[in-house]
């Protein structure tokens, strides 16, 4: 018996022993798995933040490159705004000659054979120099004798009585004919209007 026991003692150590090294085991798997999921969740973690900042930084490249398509857009039509109205001071240096040339031809009005070739080469000039002008841009306003002030055309210098009811708040007389270059006002018609 006493046999036994010490055999069973030995038997009851093997086993504490075995059961030990099952425990350190299953506690080492444990935090192996531990440590895993750690990683994978630290993985998980930096790619989503690398997946996060790789989304911001596609949205600020689409930003920028939608400002600068803006900038090149917006410059080219200021660039070509530019040509089309840089010889606008020019032009508007010319068109008081024009005005001359019709005042000219208006006080002139004998019909002495030494007058007529005069009138007809100031008539000839000034329509010279109105188609050059038109071949740069420039157009001269519709008279608007009859029609109602409006000021993105006109400027209404004066007002006088209307000689007819008709004409109360129209334009009586142009003093000076508008003009426009590629639709933009350089000169507004200098109007007398009815009151």
């Amino acid at each position: 018996m006493t046999e036994n026991k010490g055999n069973d003692n030995i038997d009851n150590k093997e086993e504490k022993v075995t059961e030990d090294q099952t425990e350190a085991t299953n506690s080492k798997n444990i935090e192996d798995e531990n440590s895993t999921s750690n990683n994978d969740g630290a993985e998980l973690s930096e790619t989503e933040k690398l997946a996060k900042d790789l989304a911001e930084m596609k949205d600020k490249y689409l930003r920028l490159y939608s400002e600068f398509d803006n900038f090149r857009r917006r410059t080219a039509k200021e660039k070509l705004d530019l040509q089309k109205t840089a010889s606008e001071k020019v032009l508007s240096a010319i068109i008081p000659t024009v005005d001359d040339l019709e005042r000219a031809i208006a006080n002139t009005k004998s019909d002495s054979p030494e007058v007529k070739p005069v009138v007809d080469g100031i008539v000839m000039i000034k329509d010279k120099m109105l188609k050059t002008l038109e071949g740069q841009g420039v157009k001269q306003m519709e008279d608007a004798t009859g029609k109602p002030l409006n000021t993105d055309y006109h400027d209404a210098i004066t007002q006088i009585p209307a000689p007819t009811e008709d004409l109360k708040g129209k334009i009586v007389d142009v003093v000076e004919k508008g003009y426009t270059l590629n639709d933009k006002v350089i000169r507004y018609a200098k109007v007398v209007v009815g009151q």
